[in-house]
Protein backbone atom coordinates (compact mmCIF):
# COMPACT_ATOMS: atom_id res chain seq x y z
CA UNK A 1 0.00 0.00 0.00
CA UNK A 2 2.55 2.25 0.44
CA UNK A 3 2.97 2.73 -3.22
CA UNK A 4 -0.32 4.36 -3.40
CA UNK A 5 0.98 7.34 -1.06
CA UNK A 6 2.21 9.77 -3.48
CA UNK A 7 2.43 13.41 -3.32
CA UNK A 8 0.19 13.27 -6.39
CA UNK A 9 -2.63 11.39 -4.71
CA UNK A 10 -2.53 13.05 -1.88
CA UNK A 11 -3.19 16.45 -4.36
CA UNK A 12 -5.96 14.14 -5.92
CA UNK A 13 -7.47 13.20 -2.21
CA UNK A 14 -7.50 17.38 -1.27
CA UNK A 15 -8.88 17.77 -4.95
CA UNK A 16 -11.61 15.26 -4.05
CA UNK A 17 -12.24 16.01 -0.89
CA UNK A 18 -13.14 20.17 -2.03
CA UNK A 19 -14.89 18.93 -5.03
CA UNK A 20 -17.18 16.25 -3.23
CA UNK A 21 -18.29 19.15 -0.32
CA UNK A 22 -18.20 22.19 -2.77
CA UNK A 23 -22.37 22.78 -2.93
CA UNK A 24 -22.00 26.21 -1.22
CA UNK A 25 -20.03 27.37 -3.25
CA UNK A 26 -21.86 26.52 -6.61
CA UNK A 27 -24.65 27.63 -4.74
CA UNK A 28 -22.92 31.11 -4.41
CA UNK A 29 -21.30 30.92 -7.35
CA UNK A 30 -23.34 29.12 -10.24
CA UNK A 31 -20.39 29.82 -13.00
CA UNK A 32 -18.27 27.48 -10.66
CA UNK A 33 -19.76 24.35 -12.14
CA UNK A 34 -17.61 25.11 -15.64
CA UNK A 35 -14.82 24.33 -13.55
CA UNK A 36 -16.27 21.68 -11.33
CA UNK A 37 -17.69 19.26 -13.56
CA UNK A 38 -14.15 19.17 -15.53
CA UNK A 39 -12.04 18.40 -12.59
CA UNK A 40 -14.46 16.00 -11.16
CA UNK A 41 -14.34 13.86 -14.54
CA UNK A 42 -10.67 14.12 -15.03
CA UNK A 43 -10.63 12.97 -11.17
CA UNK A 44 -12.17 10.08 -12.16
CA UNK A 45 -10.41 9.55 -15.37
CA UNK A 46 -6.80 10.31 -14.12
CA UNK A 47 -5.83 8.79 -11.06
CA UNK A 48 -3.92 5.29 -11.05
CA UNK A 49 -4.13 5.16 -14.68
CA UNK A 50 -0.04 5.27 -15.38
CA UNK A 51 1.19 2.86 -12.75
CA UNK A 52 5.02 2.37 -13.42
CA UNK A 53 6.41 -1.06 -14.81
CA UNK A 54 3.33 -2.35 -16.45
CA UNK A 55 1.91 -2.14 -20.15
CA UNK A 56 -1.28 -4.25 -19.46
CA UNK A 57 -4.17 -2.70 -19.83
CA UNK A 58 -5.91 -5.02 -16.78
CA UNK A 59 -3.42 -3.62 -14.39
CA UNK A 60 -3.93 -0.05 -15.46
CA UNK A 61 -7.42 -0.47 -14.79
CA UNK A 62 -7.69 -2.84 -11.84
CA UNK A 63 -4.77 0.23 -10.29
CA UNK A 64 -6.88 3.03 -11.50
CA UNK A 65 -9.78 1.42 -9.19
CA UNK A 66 -7.97 0.50 -6.38
CA UNK A 67 -6.24 4.61 -6.34
CA UNK A 68 -10.34 5.52 -6.44
CA UNK A 69 -11.93 3.51 -3.83
CA UNK A 70 -8.70 4.26 -1.50
CA UNK A 71 -9.49 8.00 -1.88
CA UNK A 72 -12.97 7.55 -1.85
CA UNK A 73 -12.26 6.01 1.61
CA UNK A 74 -10.23 8.90 2.89
CA UNK A 75 -12.39 11.56 1.79
CA UNK A 76 -15.63 10.27 4.07
CA UNK A 77 -13.73 11.95 6.83
CA UNK A 78 -13.39 15.34 5.59
CA UNK A 79 -16.94 15.11 4.35
CA UNK A 80 -18.55 13.86 7.65
CA UNK A 81 -16.18 16.79 9.07
CA UNK A 82 -17.36 19.15 6.87
CA UNK A 83 -20.94 18.27 6.93
CA UNK A 84 -20.91 17.79 11.45
CA UNK A 85 -19.50 21.49 10.99
CA UNK A 86 -22.37 22.50 8.53
CA UNK A 87 -25.39 21.13 10.75
CA UNK A 88 -23.61 23.14 13.81
CA UNK A 89 -23.32 26.46 11.73
CA UNK A 90 -26.94 26.28 9.72
CA UNK A 91 -29.03 24.48 11.65
CA UNK A 92 -32.04 25.42 12.33
CA UNK A 93 -32.59 28.05 9.68
CA UNK A 94 -30.39 26.27 7.03
CA UNK A 95 -31.39 22.99 6.96
CA UNK A 96 -32.49 23.10 3.24
CA UNK A 97 -28.77 24.19 2.20
CA UNK A 98 -27.57 21.49 5.05
CA UNK A 99 -29.64 18.62 2.90
CA UNK A 100 -28.59 19.67 -0.53
CA UNK A 101 -25.08 19.79 0.28
CA UNK A 102 -25.33 16.38 2.18
CA UNK A 103 -27.09 15.30 -1.33
CA UNK A 104 -24.75 16.98 -3.56
CA UNK A 105 -21.61 14.95 -1.10
CA UNK A 106 -23.07 11.19 -1.69
CA UNK A 107 -24.31 11.56 -5.39
CA UNK A 108 -20.74 12.95 -6.26
CA UNK A 109 -19.34 10.46 -3.73
CA UNK A 110 -21.23 7.28 -5.39
CA UNK A 111 -20.59 8.25 -8.75
CA UNK A 112 -16.65 8.18 -7.83
CA UNK A 113 -17.48 4.65 -5.58
CA UNK A 114 -18.96 3.19 -8.79
CA UNK A 115 -16.12 4.01 -10.97
CA UNK A 116 -13.73 2.61 -8.67
CA UNK A 117 -15.83 -0.65 -8.07
CA UNK A 118 -16.36 -1.20 -11.20
CA UNK A 119 -12.74 -1.21 -12.72
CA UNK A 120 -11.62 -3.70 -9.78
CA UNK A 121 -14.46 -5.88 -10.39
CA UNK A 122 -14.04 -6.12 -13.77
CA UNK A 123 -10.22 -6.93 -14.22
CA UNK A 124 -9.18 -8.04 -10.30
CA UNK A 125 -8.30 -11.82 -11.10
CA UNK A 126 -7.77 -12.03 -7.17
CA UNK A 127 -10.88 -10.83 -5.49
CA UNK A 128 -12.65 -14.28 -6.18
CA UNK A 129 -16.27 -14.96 -6.16
CA UNK A 130 -16.49 -14.87 -2.04
CA UNK A 131 -15.26 -11.13 -1.72
CA UNK A 132 -17.18 -9.84 -5.01
CA UNK A 133 -20.30 -11.49 -3.32
CA UNK A 134 -19.33 -9.85 0.15
CA UNK A 135 -18.92 -6.53 -1.47
CA UNK A 136 -22.22 -6.69 -3.29
CA UNK A 137 -24.58 -7.91 -0.27
CA UNK A 138 -22.67 -6.03 2.25
CA UNK A 139 -22.70 -2.44 0.30
CA UNK A 140 -25.70 -0.81 2.18
CA UNK A 141 -24.92 -2.01 5.91
CA UNK A 142 -22.67 0.91 7.35
CA UNK A 143 -19.47 -0.14 9.14
CA UNK A 144 -19.47 -3.53 7.41
CA UNK A 145 -19.44 -2.25 4.01
CA UNK A 146 -16.54 0.11 5.01
CA UNK A 147 -14.80 -3.32 6.33
CA UNK A 148 -15.33 -5.32 3.53
CA UNK A 149 -13.92 -2.57 0.79
CA UNK A 150 -10.68 -2.12 2.89
CA UNK A 151 -10.15 -5.64 2.22
CA UNK A 152 -11.18 -5.47 -1.48
CA UNK A 153 -8.63 -2.24 -1.55
CA UNK A 154 -5.91 -4.25 0.21
CA UNK A 155 -6.66 -7.69 -2.27
CA UNK A 156 -6.23 -5.10 -5.44
CA UNK A 157 -3.42 -3.38 -4.38
CA UNK A 158 -1.21 -6.05 -3.32
CA UNK A 159 -2.37 -7.76 -6.72
CA UNK A 160 -1.19 -4.70 -8.62
CA UNK A 161 2.51 -4.89 -6.86
CA UNK A 162 2.57 -8.54 -7.02
CA UNK A 163 2.25 -8.60 -11.13
CA UNK A 164 4.18 -5.35 -11.72
CA UNK A 165 6.87 -7.19 -10.12
CA UNK A 166 5.88 -10.78 -11.94
CA UNK A 167 6.20 -8.28 -15.17
CA UNK A 168 9.61 -6.76 -14.30
CA UNK A 169 11.18 -10.03 -13.88
CA UNK A 170 9.73 -11.44 -16.85
CA UNK A 171 10.98 -8.14 -18.95
CA UNK A 172 14.48 -8.68 -17.37
CA UNK A 173 16.84 -9.14 -20.92
CA UNK A 174 19.12 -11.77 -18.68
CA UNK A 175 16.22 -13.95 -18.15
CA UNK A 176 14.96 -13.68 -22.02
CA UNK A 177 16.16 -17.22 -23.04
CA UNK A 178 16.52 -19.45 -19.63
CA UNK A 179 13.21 -20.96 -20.43
CA UNK A 180 14.42 -21.46 -24.34
CA UNK A 181 14.59 -25.65 -24.18
CA UNK A 182 16.10 -27.60 -27.04
CA UNK A 183 12.65 -29.30 -27.89
CA UNK A 184 9.39 -27.62 -27.54
CA UNK A 185 7.04 -27.77 -24.59
CA UNK A 186 3.21 -29.61 -24.39
CA UNK A 187 1.20 -29.28 -21.98
CA UNK A 188 -1.15 -32.02 -21.42
CA UNK A 189 -4.47 -30.97 -19.49
CA UNK A 190 -6.17 -33.54 -17.08
CA UNK A 191 -9.28 -35.14 -17.49
CA UNK A 192 -12.77 -33.03 -17.62
CA UNK A 193 -11.06 -30.21 -19.13
CA UNK A 194 -10.29 -29.26 -22.65
CA UNK A 195 -7.70 -26.92 -24.10
CA UNK A 196 -9.61 -23.55 -24.97
CA UNK A 197 -8.56 -20.15 -26.16
CA UNK A 198 -11.20 -18.74 -24.02
CA UNK A 199 -9.69 -19.94 -20.53
CA UNK A 200 -6.25 -21.87 -20.54
CA UNK A 201 -6.57 -24.83 -18.50
CA UNK A 202 -2.56 -23.96 -17.24
CA UNK A 203 -3.63 -19.87 -15.96
CA UNK A 204 -0.84 -17.69 -16.56
CA UNK A 205 2.07 -20.10 -16.96
CA UNK A 206 2.73 -20.33 -20.84
CA UNK A 207 2.67 -16.80 -20.92
CA UNK A 208 5.47 -16.89 -18.88
CA UNK A 209 6.96 -19.80 -19.99
CA UNK A 210 6.78 -18.09 -23.85
CA UNK A 211 8.05 -14.87 -22.01
CA UNK A 212 11.14 -16.51 -21.33
CA UNK A 213 12.00 -18.21 -24.27
CA UNK A 214 9.62 -21.25 -24.91
CA UNK A 215 7.73 -22.84 -27.34
CA UNK A 216 4.40 -24.04 -26.35
CA UNK A 217 1.86 -26.69 -27.80
CA UNK A 218 -0.97 -27.99 -26.12
CA UNK A 219 -2.27 -31.86 -26.03
CA UNK A 220 -6.01 -30.79 -27.54
CA UNK A 221 -7.10 -34.69 -26.55
CA UNK A 222 -10.69 -34.77 -25.67
CA UNK A 223 -11.66 -33.90 -21.77
CA UNK A 224 -12.90 -37.20 -20.85
CA UNK A 225 -11.93 -41.12 -22.33
CA UNK A 226 -10.07 -44.25 -21.07
CA UNK A 227 -6.58 -43.73 -20.92
CA UNK A 228 -5.76 -45.82 -23.64
CA UNK A 229 -7.95 -43.99 -26.13
CA UNK A 230 -6.53 -40.44 -24.40
CA UNK A 231 -2.84 -41.84 -24.86
CA UNK A 232 -3.98 -42.71 -28.59
CA UNK A 233 -4.96 -39.18 -29.21
CA UNK A 234 -2.28 -38.00 -27.91
CA UNK A 235 0.49 -40.23 -29.77
CA UNK A 236 -0.94 -38.44 -33.57
CA UNK A 237 -0.74 -35.37 -31.80
CA UNK A 238 2.99 -35.57 -30.67
CA UNK A 239 3.99 -37.12 -33.64
CA UNK A 240 1.93 -34.52 -35.79
CA UNK A 241 3.67 -31.49 -33.79
CA UNK A 242 7.33 -33.47 -34.38
CA UNK A 243 6.82 -33.85 -38.57
CA UNK A 244 5.16 -30.15 -38.45
CA UNK A 245 7.87 -28.41 -36.45
CA UNK A 246 10.76 -30.46 -37.40
CA UNK A 247 11.67 -30.37 -33.90
CA UNK A 248 12.68 -34.04 -33.41
CA UNK A 249 11.24 -34.54 -29.96
CA UNK A 250 9.15 -32.46 -27.28
CA UNK A 251 9.28 -32.21 -23.45
CA UNK A 252 5.91 -32.67 -22.00
CA UNK A 253 4.59 -31.50 -18.77
CA UNK A 254 1.56 -33.31 -17.97
CA UNK A 255 -1.32 -32.88 -15.29
CA UNK A 256 -3.26 -35.23 -13.27
CA UNK A 257 -4.70 -38.06 -15.59
CA UNK A 258 -2.89 -36.09 -18.27
CA UNK A 259 -0.02 -37.86 -16.56
CA UNK A 260 -0.92 -41.14 -17.51
CA UNK A 261 -2.14 -40.77 -20.89
CA UNK A 262 1.27 -39.56 -21.89
CA UNK A 263 2.92 -42.61 -20.34
CA UNK A 264 0.20 -45.36 -22.58
CA UNK A 265 0.82 -43.64 -25.19
CA UNK A 266 4.79 -43.67 -24.83
CA UNK A 267 4.57 -47.32 -23.75
CA UNK A 268 2.10 -48.50 -26.25
CA UNK A 269 1.22 -45.84 -28.83
CA UNK A 270 4.72 -45.03 -30.51
CA UNK A 271 5.63 -42.15 -28.81
CA UNK A 272 8.88 -43.22 -27.09
CA UNK A 273 11.22 -41.72 -30.48
CA UNK A 274 9.58 -37.92 -30.15
CA UNK A 275 9.71 -37.61 -26.28
CA UNK A 276 12.71 -36.21 -24.82
CA UNK A 277 11.58 -35.58 -21.42
CA UNK A 278 7.81 -36.43 -19.58
CA UNK A 279 6.81 -34.51 -16.28
CA UNK A 280 4.21 -35.84 -14.46
CA UNK A 281 2.18 -33.37 -12.13
CA UNK A 282 -0.24 -34.24 -9.52
CA UNK A 283 -0.63 -37.05 -11.21
CA UNK A 284 -2.29 -40.22 -9.46
CA UNK A 285 0.02 -43.02 -11.09
CA UNK A 286 -1.34 -45.42 -8.26
CA UNK A 287 -4.71 -44.21 -8.74
CA UNK A 288 -7.05 -42.83 -6.28
CA UNK A 289 -8.83 -45.01 -3.70
CA UNK A 290 -11.88 -42.14 -3.34
CA UNK A 291 -12.57 -42.31 -6.84
CA UNK A 292 -13.46 -45.95 -6.24
CA UNK A 293 -15.12 -45.77 -3.40
CA UNK A 294 -17.77 -43.50 -4.96
CA UNK A 295 -18.10 -45.74 -7.94
CA UNK A 296 -19.49 -48.06 -5.57
CA UNK A 297 -21.03 -45.69 -2.92
CA UNK A 298 -23.22 -43.73 -5.83
CA UNK A 299 -26.45 -45.60 -6.46
CA UNK A 300 -26.25 -46.69 -10.43
CA UNK A 301 -29.39 -44.26 -11.44
CA UNK A 302 -27.63 -41.23 -9.87
CA UNK A 303 -23.98 -42.43 -11.77
CA UNK A 304 -25.72 -42.77 -15.33
CA UNK A 305 -27.60 -39.29 -14.70
CA UNK A 306 -24.43 -37.56 -13.76
CA UNK A 307 -22.33 -39.20 -16.42
CA UNK A 308 -25.63 -38.34 -19.34
CA UNK A 309 -25.23 -35.05 -18.11
CA UNK A 310 -21.68 -34.30 -18.71
CA UNK A 311 -21.20 -36.66 -21.96
CA UNK A 312 -24.04 -34.44 -23.64
CA UNK A 313 -22.92 -31.12 -22.76
CA UNK A 314 -19.33 -31.76 -23.36
CA UNK A 315 -20.50 -33.08 -26.95
CA UNK A 316 -22.22 -29.63 -27.47
CA UNK A 317 -18.59 -28.00 -26.60
CA UNK A 318 -16.62 -30.41 -29.05
CA UNK A 319 -16.14 -33.32 -27.62
CA UNK A 320 -16.54 -36.50 -30.30
CA UNK A 321 -16.71 -39.59 -27.89
CA UNK A 322 -16.60 -37.97 -24.34
CA UNK A 323 -17.06 -41.64 -21.82
CA UNK A 324 -17.66 -39.79 -18.40
CA UNK A 325 -17.81 -43.48 -16.11
CA UNK A 326 -14.64 -44.88 -18.28
CA UNK A 327 -12.79 -41.87 -17.41
CA UNK A 328 -13.31 -42.22 -13.78
CA UNK A 329 -13.16 -45.87 -13.66
CA UNK A 330 -9.13 -45.35 -15.06
CA UNK A 331 -8.33 -43.55 -12.09
CA UNK A 332 -9.12 -46.36 -9.35
CA UNK A 333 -6.41 -48.04 -7.25
CA UNK A 334 -6.87 -51.06 -9.01
CA UNK A 335 -6.99 -49.95 -12.53
CA UNK A 336 -3.42 -47.77 -12.27
CA UNK A 337 -2.29 -51.10 -10.68
CA UNK A 338 -3.18 -53.96 -13.72
CA UNK A 339 -1.24 -50.67 -16.12
CA UNK A 340 1.43 -50.00 -14.15
CA UNK A 341 2.12 -53.71 -14.48
CA UNK A 342 1.79 -53.75 -18.12
CA UNK A 343 3.19 -50.51 -19.35
CA UNK A 344 6.97 -50.29 -19.42
CA UNK A 345 9.26 -46.99 -20.03
CA UNK A 346 12.17 -46.74 -22.24
CA UNK A 347 15.64 -46.04 -21.21
CA UNK A 348 16.90 -42.06 -22.74
CA UNK A 349 13.71 -40.63 -21.48
CA UNK A 350 14.33 -38.07 -18.75
CA UNK A 351 10.99 -38.92 -15.82
CA UNK A 352 9.96 -37.04 -12.92
CA UNK A 353 7.14 -36.11 -11.59
CA UNK A 354 5.61 -33.78 -9.19
CA UNK A 355 2.91 -33.42 -6.85
CA UNK A 356 1.26 -31.04 -4.03
CA UNK A 357 -0.76 -31.21 -0.45
CA UNK A 358 -3.09 -29.24 1.17
CA UNK A 359 -2.64 -28.53 4.69
CA UNK A 360 -5.62 -26.41 5.83
CA UNK A 361 -8.32 -26.83 3.01
CA UNK A 362 -10.80 -24.57 4.62
CA UNK A 363 -8.96 -21.55 3.05
CA UNK A 364 -8.87 -22.83 -0.26
CA UNK A 365 -10.94 -22.83 -3.36
CA UNK A 366 -14.20 -24.45 -3.99
CA UNK A 367 -14.49 -27.71 -4.10
CA UNK A 368 -11.45 -28.82 -3.37
CA UNK A 369 -11.49 -27.41 -0.21
CA UNK A 370 -14.49 -29.30 0.77
CA UNK A 371 -13.20 -32.65 -1.47
CA UNK A 372 -10.02 -32.50 0.58
CA UNK A 373 -11.45 -34.41 3.76
CA UNK A 374 -13.17 -36.97 2.17
CA UNK A 375 -10.11 -38.17 0.01
CA UNK A 376 -8.02 -37.84 3.23
CA UNK A 377 -10.48 -40.89 5.08
CA UNK A 378 -8.91 -42.77 2.07
CA UNK A 379 -5.55 -41.67 0.69
CA UNK A 380 -4.11 -39.70 3.52
CA UNK A 381 -2.15 -36.40 2.27
CA UNK A 382 -3.79 -34.71 -0.53
CA UNK A 383 -4.07 -32.06 -3.15
CA UNK A 384 -7.96 -32.07 -2.69
CA UNK A 385 -8.15 -35.04 -5.15
CA UNK A 386 -5.08 -36.93 -5.27
CA UNK A 387 -3.30 -38.22 -2.42
CA UNK A 388 0.49 -37.59 -2.27
CA UNK A 389 1.37 -41.65 -1.75
CA UNK A 390 0.34 -41.41 -5.61
CA UNK A 391 2.43 -38.71 -6.86
CA UNK A 392 6.04 -40.32 -7.32
CA UNK A 393 7.04 -41.46 -10.77
CA UNK A 394 10.34 -41.43 -12.59
CA UNK A 395 14.25 -40.60 -11.58
CA UNK A 396 13.37 -37.29 -9.46
CA UNK A 397 9.77 -36.63 -7.20
CA UNK A 398 9.42 -33.01 -6.18
CA UNK A 399 6.42 -32.75 -3.04
CA UNK A 400 5.65 -29.14 -3.06
CA UNK A 401 4.60 -28.04 0.49
CA UNK A 402 3.65 -24.61 1.81
CA UNK A 403 4.89 -22.75 5.49
CA UNK A 404 1.54 -21.31 5.43
CA UNK A 405 -1.99 -22.12 6.33
CA UNK A 406 -3.49 -23.44 2.70
CA UNK A 407 -1.09 -25.60 1.34
CA UNK A 408 -1.33 -26.18 -2.70
CA UNK A 409 -3.86 -27.87 -4.22
CA UNK A 410 -4.85 -29.66 -7.59
CA UNK A 411 -5.76 -27.07 -9.06
CA UNK A 412 -3.74 -24.30 -7.50
CA UNK A 413 -0.49 -26.38 -9.26
CA UNK A 414 -1.65 -25.73 -13.00
CA UNK A 415 -2.79 -22.15 -12.04
CA UNK A 416 -5.98 -23.18 -12.82
CA UNK A 417 -7.77 -19.99 -10.36
CA UNK A 418 -5.25 -17.46 -11.22
CA UNK A 419 -4.80 -16.68 -7.65
CA UNK A 420 -1.32 -15.17 -5.99
CA UNK A 421 -0.29 -17.94 -3.28
CA UNK A 422 1.49 -15.78 -0.52
CA UNK A 423 3.84 -19.04 -0.69
CA UNK A 424 3.88 -20.22 -3.50
CA UNK A 425 4.51 -18.92 -7.10
CA UNK A 426 3.45 -20.92 -9.60
CA UNK A 427 4.23 -19.34 -12.32
CA UNK A 428 8.56 -18.78 -10.90
CA UNK A 429 8.14 -22.91 -10.05
CA UNK A 430 7.57 -23.31 -13.86
CA UNK A 431 9.97 -20.92 -15.07
CA UNK A 432 12.29 -22.91 -12.61
CA UNK A 433 11.48 -26.30 -13.66
CA UNK A 434 11.43 -25.74 -17.61
CA UNK A 435 14.85 -23.81 -16.79
CA UNK A 436 16.10 -27.17 -15.67
CA UNK A 437 15.40 -29.16 -18.23
CA UNK A 438 16.95 -26.60 -20.62
CA UNK A 439 20.12 -27.21 -18.32
CA UNK A 440 19.68 -30.75 -18.70
CA UNK A 441 19.96 -30.26 -23.06
CA UNK A 442 16.48 -31.14 -23.59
Amino acid sequence: MRRYITPLNILYFALISAVFNSYLLIRACPYLLILILPLFLALNVLPGMRPAGTRQLRLKLCNHGTVLLALFAFSLVPSLVWHGILAFCLLPAGYADLLFSMLFCVVSSALFFWNGILCVYLTSTQMGIKWRVAGAMCGMIPILNLLILTRIIGITSEEVEFEIERERIASDPALADICRTKYPIILVHGVFFRDSRLFNYWGRVPHTLELHGATIHYGKHQSALTVKESARELAARIKLIVERSRCEKVNIIAHSKGGLDCRYAISEFGSAPYVASLTTVNTPHRGCLFAEKLLYAIPEKIKLKVADAYNTTLRALGDETPDFLAAVRDLTAEECRKRNEMLTFPEGIYAQSVGSVMDHPRKGQFPLNLSYRYVKNFDGENDGLVGEASFAWGEKYTLLRTEGERGISHGDVIDLNRENLPDFDVRAFYTDLVSDLRERGL
